[in-house]
């Protein structure tokens, strides 16, 4: 699984069942790397998780550079995937929630962050990196924050001080004597909550995918001795079935990502009523 000589794995320790040594289980242990320049008490820290995440930024560009560089009006097999997965998100998120005159200037940024997002979810199922970057929350934050500091600078610019007040706190007069009661709700939950949920959410299913690969994984090695053995079969074909999901919810999370942060963006550029 992962390179880091810190994390408790069962085929390093050539533990099994029958053994007399109990099962390493996977833990917070499992999302811990050892930097692999520095040691981690100077001011510079580079560990797997973030060359995992450079890789994946190169990986990006690298693709749509060379499905793009010299585009041609028949394309080929390379430009035509760029230009599907390019449109998908254009017109199936973009457009959907933006519309088409509104959202054509965030279309480039939509598109990164769904590619990002979805290119380091891709890296737990990938041999040898085997970790999904976004298990690690500062990742998902600051994703989260490039869209909330986006959010929350339309809004200013689309109604000024006053009208953003009111699309902050939801301002509805015909509440009546609970209105200063639903502003604040409104205001913590859009200011406070949003964002950080925004994170948790890709953040969280990342990290329970990748507790349950491990988990399966270890168990197929540590089952495999004697009796257990056929234990360890089910095991390992539990492992092909949760790798298969996680294909799922590793484009599933990047599609609700950027699905959210078009309806924030969409929420800063309507009109209050």
């Amino acid at each position: 699984m992962s390179a880091d000589p810190t994390q408790v794995l069962a085929f390093e320790t050539d533990c099994h069942i029958f053994d007399g040594c109990g099962f390493p289980a996977p833990g917070l242990h499992s999302f811990l790397f050892k930097p692999l320049v520095g040691d981690g008490d100077g001011s510079f820290y580079f560990n797997k998780p973030m060359l995992l995440a450079l890789l994946g930024s190169v990986v990006i560009i690298g693709f749509f550079w060379a499905a793009f560089r010299k585009p041609k009006v028949v394309p080929g097999k390379l430009q035509m995937v760029a230009e599907a997965g390019y449109d998908f998100v254009r017109r199936g998120v973009v457009y959907e929630t933006l519309g088409k005159r509104e959202g054509e200037k965030y279309v480039p940024l939509i598109v990164s962050l769904f590619f990002f997002v979805w290119m380091m979810n891709l890296w737990s199922i990938i041999p040898v990196a085997q970790f999904p970057v976004t298990s690690i929350i500062a990742y998902p934050i600051v994703l989260a924050l490039i869209v909330y500091v986006l959010w929350v600078s339309l809004t200013f610019k689309r109604h000024g001080f006053v009208g953003a007040f009111k699309n902050f706190t939801g301002y509805d007069k015909s509440l009546g004597a609970v209105l200063p009661l639903a502003m604040l709700i409104e205001f913590f939950s859009n200011l406070l909550v949003r964002p950080f949920t925004h994170a948790v959410r890709l953040f969280a299913n990342m990290f329970a995918g990748h507790t349950l690969l491990l988990l399966f994984t270890i168990a197929s090695w540590y089952l495999l001795n004697g009796i257990g053995i056929a234990y360890a079969g089910v095991s390992f074909v539990m492992v092909l079935v949760m790798t298969a999901f996680e294909l799922f919810i590793q484009a599933l999370q990047a599609y609700v990502f950027v699905l959210l942060s078009c309806t924030f963006i969409q929420g800063a550029l309507a009109e209050h009523h």
